[in-house]
Protein backbone atom coordinates (compact mmCIF):
# COMPACT_ATOMS: atom_id res chain seq x y z
CA UNK A 1 0.00 0.00 0.00
CA UNK A 2 1.07 3.60 -0.59
CA UNK A 3 -0.29 6.97 0.44
CA UNK A 4 -2.47 8.22 -2.43
CA UNK A 5 -4.67 10.88 -0.80
CA UNK A 6 -5.29 12.83 2.42
CA UNK A 7 -8.69 13.92 3.71
CA UNK A 8 -8.98 16.70 6.29
CA UNK A 9 -11.83 17.42 8.62
CA UNK A 10 -12.49 21.15 8.69
CA UNK A 11 -13.84 22.49 11.99
CA UNK A 12 -11.38 21.71 14.75
CA UNK A 13 -8.63 20.64 12.34
CA UNK A 14 -8.05 23.41 9.79
CA UNK A 15 -10.34 26.05 11.24
CA UNK A 16 -10.43 26.96 14.92
CA UNK A 17 -14.16 27.44 14.56
CA UNK A 18 -15.67 25.15 17.19
CA UNK A 19 -15.81 27.99 19.76
CA UNK A 20 -17.62 30.07 17.15
CA UNK A 21 -20.05 27.26 16.35
CA UNK A 22 -20.80 26.93 20.07
CA UNK A 23 -21.56 30.63 20.32
CA UNK A 24 -23.79 30.40 17.26
CA UNK A 25 -25.77 27.49 18.70
CA UNK A 26 -25.91 29.13 22.12
CA UNK A 27 -27.29 32.41 20.78
CA UNK A 28 -29.92 30.81 18.56
CA UNK A 29 -31.03 28.41 21.27
CA UNK A 30 -31.29 31.25 23.77
CA UNK A 31 -33.87 32.81 21.47
CA UNK A 32 -35.80 29.53 21.78
CA UNK A 33 -35.59 29.57 25.57
CA UNK A 34 -32.90 26.88 25.83
CA UNK A 35 -29.55 27.32 27.56
CA UNK A 36 -26.65 25.42 26.00
CA UNK A 37 -23.65 24.92 28.26
CA UNK A 38 -20.24 24.89 26.58
CA UNK A 39 -19.35 21.62 28.31
CA UNK A 40 -22.49 19.97 26.93
CA UNK A 41 -21.72 21.18 23.42
CA UNK A 42 -18.27 19.60 23.42
CA UNK A 43 -19.36 16.43 25.20
CA UNK A 44 -22.58 15.71 23.29
CA UNK A 45 -23.14 17.72 20.12
CA UNK A 46 -19.84 18.64 18.47
CA UNK A 47 -19.92 15.63 16.16
CA UNK A 48 -23.27 16.56 14.59
CA UNK A 49 -23.97 18.71 11.57
CA UNK A 50 -26.25 21.71 12.24
CA UNK A 51 -29.51 19.88 11.55
CA UNK A 52 -28.49 16.89 13.65
CA UNK A 53 -27.32 19.08 16.53
CA UNK A 54 -30.55 21.07 16.71
CA UNK A 55 -32.58 17.87 16.46
CA UNK A 56 -30.61 16.22 19.27
CA UNK A 57 -30.77 19.32 21.49
CA UNK A 58 -34.49 19.66 20.85
CA UNK A 59 -35.09 16.04 21.80
CA UNK A 60 -32.97 16.44 24.93
CA UNK A 61 -35.06 19.43 26.02
CA UNK A 62 -38.45 18.12 24.93
CA UNK A 63 -38.84 20.69 22.14
CA UNK A 64 -40.99 19.31 19.31
CA UNK A 65 -39.47 21.43 16.55
CA UNK A 66 -40.66 20.88 13.00
CA UNK A 67 -38.32 20.49 10.07
CA UNK A 68 -39.12 24.04 9.05
CA UNK A 69 -38.26 25.41 12.49
CA UNK A 70 -34.93 23.57 12.50
CA UNK A 71 -34.17 24.86 8.99
CA UNK A 72 -34.84 28.38 10.25
CA UNK A 73 -32.52 27.90 13.24
CA UNK A 74 -29.77 26.56 10.97
CA UNK A 75 -30.10 29.67 8.79
CA UNK A 76 -29.96 31.98 11.81
CA UNK A 77 -26.87 30.21 13.13
CA UNK A 78 -25.19 30.57 9.73
CA UNK A 79 -25.71 34.34 9.83
CA UNK A 80 -24.36 34.49 13.36
CA UNK A 81 -21.31 32.39 12.45
CA UNK A 82 -20.42 34.58 9.48
CA UNK A 83 -20.50 37.63 11.74
CA UNK A 84 -18.27 35.98 14.34
CA UNK A 85 -15.70 34.99 11.69
CA UNK A 86 -15.12 38.64 10.80
CA UNK A 87 -13.59 39.32 14.20
CA UNK A 88 -10.21 37.76 13.45
CA UNK A 89 -8.07 34.89 12.15
CA UNK A 90 -9.83 31.56 12.17
CA UNK A 91 -7.18 29.07 11.04
CA UNK A 92 -5.16 27.06 13.53
CA UNK A 93 -1.44 27.96 13.55
CA UNK A 94 0.33 25.88 10.94
CA UNK A 95 -2.88 24.81 9.20
CA UNK A 96 -2.25 26.64 5.94
CA UNK A 97 1.29 25.29 5.69
CA UNK A 98 0.08 21.76 6.46
CA UNK A 99 -2.49 21.99 3.67
CA UNK A 100 0.18 23.16 1.22
CA UNK A 101 2.61 20.41 2.28
CA UNK A 102 -0.04 17.74 1.87
CA UNK A 103 -1.24 19.01 -1.51
CA UNK A 104 2.33 19.03 -2.79
CA UNK A 105 2.49 15.26 -2.25
CA UNK A 106 -0.97 13.82 -3.03
CA UNK A 107 -4.52 14.97 -3.88
CA UNK A 108 -6.34 16.26 -0.80
CA UNK A 109 -9.98 16.71 0.18
CA UNK A 110 -12.20 17.88 3.01
CA UNK A 111 -14.87 15.72 4.65
CA UNK A 112 -16.83 17.84 7.11
CA UNK A 113 -20.12 18.27 8.87
CA UNK A 114 -19.94 22.02 8.23
CA UNK A 115 -21.98 23.69 5.51
CA UNK A 116 -20.25 24.03 2.15
CA UNK A 117 -20.68 27.79 2.06
CA UNK A 118 -18.97 28.12 5.45
CA UNK A 119 -16.03 25.94 4.40
CA UNK A 120 -15.50 27.69 1.07
CA UNK A 121 -15.84 31.14 2.61
CA UNK A 122 -12.91 30.48 4.95
CA UNK A 123 -10.80 28.69 2.36
CA UNK A 124 -11.31 31.45 -0.19
CA UNK A 125 -10.41 34.12 2.34
CA UNK A 126 -7.20 32.25 3.19
CA UNK A 127 -6.35 31.45 -0.47
CA UNK A 128 -6.49 27.71 0.20
CA UNK A 129 -9.50 26.57 -1.85
CA UNK A 130 -7.41 25.73 -4.91
CA UNK A 131 -5.41 23.10 -3.04
CA UNK A 132 -8.40 20.81 -2.53
CA UNK A 133 -9.50 18.31 -5.16
CA UNK A 134 -12.86 17.82 -3.42
CA UNK A 135 -14.95 19.24 -0.59
CA UNK A 136 -17.63 17.11 1.05
CA UNK A 137 -19.89 19.23 3.25
CA UNK A 138 -22.93 18.57 5.43
CA UNK A 139 -25.39 18.83 2.56
CA UNK A 140 -23.48 16.42 0.34
CA UNK A 141 -24.33 13.13 2.08
CA UNK A 142 -27.48 11.55 3.46
CA UNK A 143 -25.82 10.75 6.79
CA UNK A 144 -23.18 12.73 8.66
CA UNK A 145 -20.37 11.60 10.96
CA UNK A 146 -19.98 9.19 12.72
CA UNK A 147 -21.50 7.42 9.70
CA UNK A 148 -18.89 6.66 7.01
CA UNK A 149 -20.79 8.54 4.28
CA UNK A 150 -18.66 11.74 4.21
CA UNK A 151 -15.43 9.81 3.81
CA UNK A 152 -16.87 7.36 1.30
CA UNK A 153 -18.01 10.34 -0.77
CA UNK A 154 -14.55 11.92 -0.49
CA UNK A 155 -12.93 8.70 -1.74
CA UNK A 156 -15.26 8.67 -4.74
CA UNK A 157 -14.44 12.28 -5.63
CA UNK A 158 -10.71 11.80 -5.12
CA UNK A 159 -10.47 8.62 -7.19
CA UNK A 160 -10.11 10.25 -10.65
CA UNK A 161 -7.24 12.42 -9.39
CA UNK A 162 -5.39 9.37 -8.05
CA UNK A 163 -5.75 7.12 -11.08
CA UNK A 164 -9.03 5.54 -9.88
CA UNK A 165 -9.43 2.32 -7.86
CA UNK A 166 -8.66 4.31 -4.73
CA UNK A 167 -8.94 2.25 -1.55
CA UNK A 168 -9.57 3.61 1.91
CA UNK A 169 -6.35 2.07 3.25
CA UNK A 170 -4.43 4.24 0.77
CA UNK A 171 -5.83 7.42 2.34
CA UNK A 172 -5.29 9.15 5.66
CA UNK A 173 -7.98 11.12 7.50
CA UNK A 174 -7.02 14.02 9.77
CA UNK A 175 -9.58 14.39 12.56
CA UNK A 176 -10.06 16.05 15.95
CA UNK A 177 -12.99 14.10 17.44
CA UNK A 178 -14.10 10.57 18.23
CA UNK A 179 -17.06 10.99 15.85
CA UNK A 180 -14.79 11.93 12.98
CA UNK A 181 -12.35 9.12 13.69
CA UNK A 182 -15.21 6.61 13.77
CA UNK A 183 -16.47 7.90 10.41
CA UNK A 184 -13.06 7.62 8.77
CA UNK A 185 -12.30 4.19 10.20
CA UNK A 186 -15.70 2.88 9.08
CA UNK A 187 -14.80 4.02 5.55
CA UNK A 188 -11.50 2.14 5.76
CA UNK A 189 -9.12 5.10 6.04
CA UNK A 190 -6.02 5.32 8.19
CA UNK A 191 -6.51 7.98 10.86
CA UNK A 192 -4.61 10.78 12.54
CA UNK A 193 -6.02 12.51 15.60
CA UNK A 194 -5.07 16.15 16.22
CA UNK A 195 -5.39 17.35 19.81
CA UNK A 196 -6.87 20.74 18.93
CA UNK A 197 -10.19 19.97 20.61
CA UNK A 198 -9.73 16.91 22.83
CA UNK A 199 -6.79 15.45 24.71
CA UNK A 200 -4.77 12.59 23.24
CA UNK A 201 -6.45 10.04 25.53
CA UNK A 202 -9.81 10.77 23.88
CA UNK A 203 -8.33 10.11 20.43
CA UNK A 204 -6.68 6.79 21.25
CA UNK A 205 -8.58 5.04 18.43
CA UNK A 206 -6.46 6.93 15.89
CA UNK A 207 -3.50 5.24 14.21
CA UNK A 208 -1.41 8.31 15.07
CA UNK A 209 -1.98 11.29 17.38
CA UNK A 210 -0.26 14.66 16.92
CA UNK A 211 -0.44 17.84 18.93
CA UNK A 212 -1.12 20.19 16.02
CA UNK A 213 -1.00 20.47 12.25
CA UNK A 214 2.43 22.04 12.69
CA UNK A 215 3.56 18.59 13.83
CA UNK A 216 2.00 16.78 10.89
CA UNK A 217 4.79 14.95 9.06
CA UNK A 218 3.77 13.64 5.63
CA UNK A 219 6.43 10.92 5.87
CA UNK A 220 4.61 9.55 8.92
CA UNK A 221 1.44 9.31 6.85
CA UNK A 222 3.33 7.43 4.16
CA UNK A 223 4.45 4.93 6.81
CA UNK A 224 0.85 4.49 8.05
CA UNK A 225 -0.25 3.42 4.59
CA UNK A 226 2.69 1.07 4.12
CA UNK A 227 1.80 -1.07 7.14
Amino acid sequence: MSLRAIVFDFDGVIANSEPLHFRGYRDVLAEEGITLAESDYYAQYLGFDDVGAFQAIGEQHGAAWTGGQIKNMVARKAVRLEGLERDGAILFPGAADAVRRAAARVPIAIASGARGAEIRRVLNRENLAGYFTAIVAAEDTAASKPAPDPYLRALTLLAPATGNNLGGAECVAIEDSVWGLASARSAGLKTVGVTHTYEASALSAADLVVGSLDALDIEQLVKLCSR
